[in-house]
């Protein structure tokens, strides 16, 4: 028998003493198999309180027979044969008790789980009582005295006036364990019977949608604020994908989410009464099924994005601006026509007779230009259609680009403001050559602002030449690439993100 049952089956038994229904008491401690002995001394002191000494004789025998070292079952056992008017055993019984006691004063037995002390002089005293019934007055007058030895202190009156009525041939009561008093199971290994849930109920701690009535387990996905992107696990479903919303959709809880038309969800599941479960700006929703139409999944998997923009809430990415050729640049060399800074390099020959009148040959100026030039997304421009566009830029940074130069005894640039610096500088022209550097106003802060708008969500970026911010900058719009991309200015960097990543501010246009 499982060691946890016996524990269980024993406190049962105990407090069916404890509440006096004895026959369950006896009921459940019999029907343990091979019960240890201090089952078998509870099964004995049930049947003293019932009057039954014959039956406690025996389970008292057993008790002993288990643990032939249990003082108090060999002291209960005289007991009973002191009732049953069997001396000579009673007197054997008790002189064993004395013996197990090993000299002690007493044995406390609250470790085992009886509450209640065995003193020696209780011991000599029951014996000299099972001496008075053999009639050894004298024999029991001794044991008396040796146990006025024992004694502990303020237990000598009951001695004294044992000691007259021995003297008087009276007989003597025997002690035994106060009734009701059993072996009981330690408090630790009962609480233990009852189940603890260590771990608890599982709840999510770090869900992608907020307020998730989800409970159980399942591998963590990175945080998104207002973004969903599905496990593999949650496209089972055939029929689970980005759908939209032909019109608007009001719940009839005021308190729950109200979808409006053209809005994007992500379909879970879809049941047979005609609703769906759906995530809809980061949240959960049912919404009937007949509102719903397959939106346009992107070319990769359908709960990924290829270019690993994240899907702001109701609105799908744009396509990222790729050029995949390279054609080449008006000067010869190659010129890349995607996000990085377009650059060349030419000479312009011009002559500048007031200024150098004794000089009679042409100067020579190398302009060094840098600009930066956006297709439209999806197309590669031609040969003749990259010069145009070059030749576009050229001629507008040649009109508002801003122009420096660089001393001979200085490796640092100078602007060149105004026609009196340009004088100087035609000066201090030495062999006929000058080279000016002519920067475009958008590789600085400085170009004009066309308005303002206001992150709604972060942007990592995916290229040299993305703009990366975080939610709540501010947004300098710069041009608009396309429909879907723009061309912006943020924490001293330029470059394009996302139309739908941020939302118009009400700051108005400034040029700066």
């Amino acid at each position: 028998m499982a060691y946890r049952d016996l524990v269980r089956s024993w406190h049962e038994g105990v407090l069916a003493a404890d509440s006096g229904d004895w026959d369950a008491a006896l009921r459940i401690f019999s029907s343990l198999e091979d019960p240890p002995s201090r089952i078998y001394f509870n099964i004995g002191c049930v049947h003293l309180i019932t009057g039954n000494l014959e039956q406690a004789l025996q389970a008292f025998d057993k008790t002993v027979t288990k643990d032939n070292s249990l003082a108090v079952g060999f002291f209960q056992r005289g007991f009973v044969h002191l009732q049953l008017e069997m001396y000579e055993e009673a007197l054997s019984d008790y002189r064993m008790t004395f013996t197990h006691l090993r000299k002690n004063l007493f044995i406390d037995y609250k470790q085992l789980g009886l509450r209640h002390i065995l003193n020696a002089w209780e011991v000599l005293y029951s014996t000299a009582a099972a001496q008075c019934r053999l009639r050894q007055w004298q024999e029991a007058r001794v044991t008396l005295e040796k146990a006025l030895v024992w004694r502990p202190e303020g237990r000598t009156a009951i001695l004294d006036l044992a000691l007259e009525q021995v003297q008087d041939h009276l007989f003597l009561e025997p002690m035994q364990v106060p009734l009701g008093e059993f072996f009981r199971p330690r408090k630790k290994e009962v609480e233990e019977l009852v189940s603890k849930d260590f771990l608890g109920k599982p709840k999510v701690i770090s869900s992608i949608i907020p307020n998730d009535e989800y409970i159980g387990f399942e591998p963590l996905r990175p945080q998104k604020q207002g973004f969903y992107e599905p496990s593999a696990s949650a496209l089972r479903d055939r029929e689970s994908g980005y759908y939209r919303v032909l019109s608007h959709y009001y719940p009839e809880d005021s308190e729950k989410l109200a979808v409006k038309a053209n809005s994007l969800v992500f379909v879970l599941t879809k049941g047979a009464d005609g609703w769906a479960t759906a995530i809809h700006d980061g949240q959960k929703l049912h919404i009937p099924t007949s509102l719903l139409e397959p939106a346009p999944a992107p070319k990769t998997e359908k709960w990924k994005i290829s270019n690993g923009i994240p899907l702001p809430p109701a609105k799908v990415p744009p396509s990222r601006l790729h050029v995949k050729r390279k054609p080449e640049s008006p000067g010869g060399e190659n010129a890349s026509a995607n996000d990085d800074v377009s650059q060349m390099d030419f000479k312009i020959p011009l002559a500048r007779e007031e200024a150098l009148s004794s000089a009679d040959r042409p100067i020579v100026l190398r302009v060094h230009c840098d600009c930066t030039i956006a297709p439209r997304a999806g197309e590669v421009p031609s040969l003749p259609e990259l010069r145009a566009l070059l030749r576009e830029k050229f001629s507008q940074q040649a009109e508002q680009g801003k122009l420096s130069c660089r001393h001979s005894d200085s490796k640092e640039l100078v602007a060149v403001l105004g026609e009196e610096d340009l004088g100087k500088i035609w000066q201090q022209l030495a062999d006929g050559r000058l080279t000016l550097w002519c920067e475009g106003s958008d590789s600085r802060s400085g170009r004009p602002v066309l308005y303002r708008m206001l992150a709604q969500h972060g942007y990592l970026a995916q290229g040299p030449g993305d703009l990366e911010f975080s939610k709540g900058d501010t947004l300098d719009v710069l041009s608009e690439v396309n429909e879907d991309w723009l061309e912006g200015h943020c924490n001293g960097k330029t470059g394009i993100f996302p139309k739908c990543f941020a939302t118009r501010s009400g700051c108005g246009t400034t040029s700066l």
